[in-house]
């Protein structure tokens, strides 16, 4: 938990939200301690799935409300990633974070921060994203 909240501008006030929140959340600056790359779910589950095991895999979020995956990488990563239909938070950008051992239910951790700072490496990511596409590009299939 401190680990994500160290992103914060205060992070025991990070804490208190989300101790307080009803819905167990923050809002977080990206590009501080690390961006955000955020893929419609129907690309980022496969991913993760993927990603899962592999070295270089950080934190990722996912959002049901609107079907979204949210793979935490490096500062930086956003300015630089070149992608259709991603959407990317960094410098500037806020997102909204769970707390790290929050449940199952809406915005939630598909993997959580493990506190070591672990970030997804982007190179892993976008060759685990090609395979996904690749799967889901298959006869009968359509993205």
């Amino acid at each position: 938990m401190a680990w994500l909240a160290a992103a914060a501008p205060d992070p025991d006030a990070c804490r208190r939200e989300w101790e307080r929140s009803a819905l167990g959340t923050a809002l977080l600056p990206a590009g501080r301690c690390w961006d955000v790359l955020i893929v419609p779910g129907r690309l980022g589950r496969p991913g993760q799935w993927l990603l899962d095991g592999l070295p270089g895999a950080g934190p990722v979020l996912f959002d049901p409300g609107d079907d979204t995956v949210a793979f935490f990488v490096p500062v930086g990563t956003a300015a630089r990633w070149i992608g259709t239909g991603l959407r990317a938070a960094g410098d500037g950008s806020w997102i909204l974070v769970p707390h790290p051992r929050r449940g199952e239910r809406g915005l939630h951790w598909l993997v959580p921060p493990d506190g070591s700072g672990a970030l997804t490496d982007p190179m892993v990511l976008e060759l685990v994203l090609h395979e996904a596409a690749a799967a889901l590009a298959e006869p009968g299939e359509h993205l």
